[in-house]
């Protein structure tokens, strides 16, 4: 459905994109995360005709970006950084101004103009100006000018931003409806934006491929170990060796001692589940366990951790 080929673009000096390539199949959600300023944008708008790329190459549903912009464009819904919105004009007009612009008109305009507003919560606000919306209801109504010629692909640019907490669930909540029917592409660097929407996400920094994949398995990849950790009331000098005499344990490191309680960080391969074997061993020393569970590392984790490792370096590509 998208594919992205070796796809740079510079602004002079400055390397906006350098040779990022992936790939989207049809009905697939993607997050597309990075920091600010990492590139996502720049990328949004080449894959949506608005950019050309310096170099590589893209196809949505087979169709190259640069060879036939119209026809990619009237396949995509898109909802820019900074939403396309005629703030003089009344949601109802606007909303039937964008879908004539598709080319919709009569009975199906009608009908997609009543789906937008029932999809995109609009109907208390769709005799207002535009100016007087809330941040929320802007970025509903531009959210429903992407999608008014039910397009198969939604490209949205951070389609939370600055918005509140509750204004975000709703957002996330829309875009978990239309998973079933679209495939979409949507940026943040708010991580937990990401996971209750999809388990697959593209990460770049620096303008640079990061990763590419499934959620867990790039926090895997990324932390190399998991984590467990162990409290015990016990010297943290006699509890370190029991500790690492576990099998299946890599490290065992201290993080402190207090009131006579040692609390130790220990590492483990993702494959191995050593909680039992470290109850088994304190116990058997006579020691009084006070903590001992395992402790998964987040998306925030993972980010940090993959972007560190590939500033300055090469990134890594996980299919």
């Amino acid at each position: 459905m998208i594919e992205v080929r070796g796809v740079t673009k510079r602004y002079g000096p400055t390397v906006a994109l350098d040779d990022v390539s992936f790939r989207l199949d049809r009905g697939e959600i993607l997050g597309f995360l990075g920091p600010n300023g990492a590139g996502k944008s720049t990328a949004m708008k080449i894959i949506t005709t608005f950019l050309a790329p310096d170099a590589g190459s893209v196809e949505v549903d087979g169709i190259d970006v640069l060879e036939r912009p119209l026809e990619v464009r009237s396949r995509i819904g898109y909802l820019p950084e900074t939403n396309p919105l005629y703030v003089d004009m009344l949601v109802y007009e606007y909303l039937e101004f964008v879908g004539r612009a598709r080319g919709l008109s009569g009975s199906r305009l009608k009908s997609r103009l009543d789906w937008v507003v029932d999809a995109c919560g609009l109907g208390s606000v769709y005799g207002k100006h535009v100016h007087q919306l809330s941040k929320g209801f802007k970025q509903r109504t531009g959210l429903g000018q992407a999608l008014i010629h039910d397009p198969d692909i939604l490209i949205l640019d951070e389609p939370t931003s600055g918005l509140d907490p509750l204004q975000i669930i709703g957002i996330r909540e829309l875009i978990q409806g239309l998973a079933s029917t679209k495939t979409i592409i949507f940026s943040t660097h708010i991580l937990q934006e990401v996971r209750p929407v999809t388990d697959r996400v593209v990460i770049i920094n620096d303008g640079r491929l990061v990763a590419d994949g499934h959620i867990t398995k790039l926090e895997q990849d990324a932390m190399e170990r998991n984590r467990i950790y162990v409290s015990v009331h016990a010297a943290a000098d006699d509890v370190a060796p029991v500790l690492s005499g576990v099998s299946g344990v890599a490290t065992a490191e201290l993080l402190g001692e207090h009131d006579g309680v040692a609390r130790f960080e220990v590492r483990t391969g993702f494959d191995q589940d050593v909680r039992v074997p470290l109850g088994a061993a304190i116990h058997g020393r006579g020691w009084d366990l006070v903590e001992l569970h395992e402790s998964r590392f987040s998306l925030e984790d993972t980010f940090i951790a993959l972007t560190r490792k590939t500033s300055g370096g090469t990134g890594v590509h996980h299919g």
